[in-house]
């Protein structure tokens, strides 16, 4: 699971994590299963998540791992029955200080809807729960800072670590 807050790097490292794993791992990126048949009003959206996790263990069934990259974080994933189809799910998380998550934000296209201070505020808080907690989380949380990172370190470092688990 590469997971972080939005604006922590995940749809910039993905692309070029699936290129460089592309014979080892399948990258799916979350943004294509939100659709508004799965926006669950309840709090982490279990049926997008089962879904997410359902679609994950069809694609392993062919032989290949799957790294998921999207928002999520342990307790929005273990408590679910589906999570019974994997022996393990390991976390890596892409962040930022405030400043740099604020100003990524601020420069996405206007129909991400980012120009909502509330929502900046929102996922800043988010952030910084996540940095509290991640060691403490089952399982914990592996936090890569990609603030000032260049794309190519970043994508190393996460190729690294999903090579390790493989």
């Amino acid at each position: 699971m590469l997971t972080g807050p939005s604006g922590g790097g995940k749809s910039t490292v993905g692309p070029e994590l699936a290129k460089r794993l592309r014979d080892h791992v399948v990258v799916v990126e979350q943004d294509v299963l939100w659709t508004g048949g799965l926006r669950d009003d309840v709090d982490g959206h279990p049926a997008f998540r089962a879904t997410w996790l359902r679609l994950a263990a069809m694609i392993h069934q062919s032989g290949r791992p799957v790294v998921l990259c999207g928002t999520v974080v342990p307790p929005e994933f273990e408590p679910l029955p589906e999570r019974a189809l994997f022996s393990d799910i390991h976390y890596l998380a892409l962040v930022a200080e405030p400043g740099v998550l604020a100003a990524r934000l601020a420069a996405r296209p206007a129909w991400r809807e980012w120009d909502d201070e509330d929502r900046v505020a929102e996922m800043l808080a988010f952030t910084a729960w996540l940095r509290d907690n991640a060691a403490d989380m089952q399982p914990p949380v592996r936090l890569v800072d990609t603030g000032h990172a260049p794309l190519d370190a970043a994508v190393d470092t996460v190729c690294d670590w999903v090579r390790a688990l493989l």
